[in-house]
């Protein structure tokens, strides 16, 4: 996957005040570099400043121009590098000293991003901010695995949950989760799985759900791991699927067989070449 930059950006030999200090808190989408909005890559491209979350994939940061200072500010269960507060307040510093800072997270920065939290700071401040929405990866991941967050006769919405521990418990109500004619769509819950299973069946979730399992969606190595609610635990162990991975819980996944676009595509490719190849040594 590549992506052509809209604009050469003059390489920075260092990293130097702009008359235009600004925060934009950028959503760089799923993985893909192509899936960028054409307000992210700009602010990429003109930013002094580039601090990057874990999920930001390499194809973007190669995105950055040479010379412009990037800094790694993700976080990862049990090891943040930087606690958000003083990330907060060093954007605030860097800002107030003329940078203009490129906030850089995966998916959308309102959506499990901070963004929210981070924007109240600068604020607070008084720093000017922008907020760049990016695809966030409920909807960016299950695309890319042929699976539609709605569709008429299946699912009348979606409901986005965290599976991160609070505490150490998941603060959910599990009954009314559980109720929904909603696809089920849950960010960083793969080491909370066990639990996601057990909770929605008890409460009425149907164990024979269709279900499906993403890791690294929209990336190359994507992989798509499918079966049904009460299995999710054990697919998850017997492919060693790794964070990141979505979990996709509703009958549109039901749909994943015939809408496998991704595949579907390689497959049509692949036979492409075949009869080219052929063609070539008749």
């Amino acid at each position: 996957m590549s992506i052509q930059r809209i604009s050469q950006a003059p390489q920075k030999p260092s990293i130097q005040p702009t008359n235009a200090a600004v925060v934009d808190l950028v959503g760089a989408g799923p993985g893909d570099p192509e899936l960028l909005t054409l307000k992210a890559l700009r602010s990429i491209e003109q930013a002094d400043l580039v601090l990057y979350d874990r999920l930001v994939s390499q194809e973007i940061l190669a995105l950055i121009p040479a010379g412009t200072k990037s800094i790694y500010v993700g976080k990862a269960k049990a090891n943040h590098c930087i606690p958000q507060q003083q990330l907060n307040l060093f954007m605030v510093d860097k800002a107030k000293q003329g940078l203009r800072i490129c906030r850089l997270k995966g998916g959308d920065p309102f959506v499990f991003g901070r963004g929210s939290e981070e924007l109240q700071v600068l604020h607070q401040h008084n720093v000017p901010a922008r907020v760049i929405p990016g695809i966030t990866a409920a909807s960016g991941c299950t695309s890319y695995a042929g699976i539609p967050l709605t569709h008429r006769g299946l699912a009348t919405g979606c409901s986005f949950i965290t599976g991160h521990k609070q505490d150490g418990k998941l603060d959910i109500d599990w009954a009314q989760l559980a109720q929904l004619d909603h696809t089920l769509v849950f960010y960083m819950g793969l080491s909370s799985l066990p639990e996601i299973s057990q909770q929605l069946q008890h409460f009425g979730k149907n164990g024979h759900t269709p279900a499906a399992l993403i890791e690294n969606g929209c990336h190359s190595q994507q992989r798509v791991v499918s079966g049904q609610l009460h299995q999710l635990p054990t697919l998850a162990s017997e492919h060693q699927l790794q964070s990141p991975t979505l979990i996709v819980i509703g009958e549109v996944v039901s749909l994943r067989e015939q809408l496998d676009w991704l595949s579907n595509l390689a497959h049509q490719q692949d036979q492409i070449e075949l009869e080219n190849s052929a063609a070539l040594s008749a």
